[in-house]
């Protein structure tokens, strides 16, 4: 299995070999890619999925710093939180594998908490509008999530 993100057409795609098994809408970085601390961007280059957070919680289980919050994502919740970055259902969290490029330094992947992660149905797909993250439909990550292990590669390119 291998994940490919593609940032220019903000599609994610899961391989099994050659054979393409799932594609998704995704939103990564509004500020476009880019692999500096603080940037904003989307890291660019090979990576592996470090971590796997969230096996088993509800559809829309509000994350912060990788623990469930106990909330559930509802609209009256939204409003109650404006500006929120929501980290929604699951996490996979990721870690650069090119020393200088996505990895150590000011270029790491991981120190930088970079996760493909769910975002709010009300949140747009498609096109760039993350911090930084890949961001994807809430019952697209839980399928994702329950198909790939820690370990599996992830290629993220424009």
């Amino acid at each position: 299995m291998r994940i490919d993100v593609d940032i220019g057409a903000q599609r994610l795609r899961l391989y099994d070999g050659a054979a393409l098994l799932r594609e998704y809408p995704v939103s990564t970085a509004a500020n476009g890619a880019g692999e500096i601390q603080g940037s904003g961007c989307t890291p660019r280059g090979r990576h592996i999925v470090r971590a796997r957070i969230g096996a088993g919680l509800p559809s829309g289980a509000v994350l912060r710093a990788r623990r469930w919050t106990r909330e559930v994502w509802s609209p009256a919740l939204h409003a109650h939180h404006p500006g929120r970055d929501w980290i929604l259902s699951r996490i996979l969290w990721l870690s650069g594998c090119e020393r200088g490029r996505n990895r150590l330094g000011c270029v790491d992947t991981f120190r930088r908490y970079i996760y493909v992660h769910g975002t709010p149905d009300v949140e747009r797909l498609g096109q760039p509008a993350s911090h930084g993250c890949v961001r994807m439909r809430n019952e697209d990550v839980i399928e994702l999530f329950d198909l790939v292990p820690a370990g599996t590669e992830v290629e993220l390119h424009e």
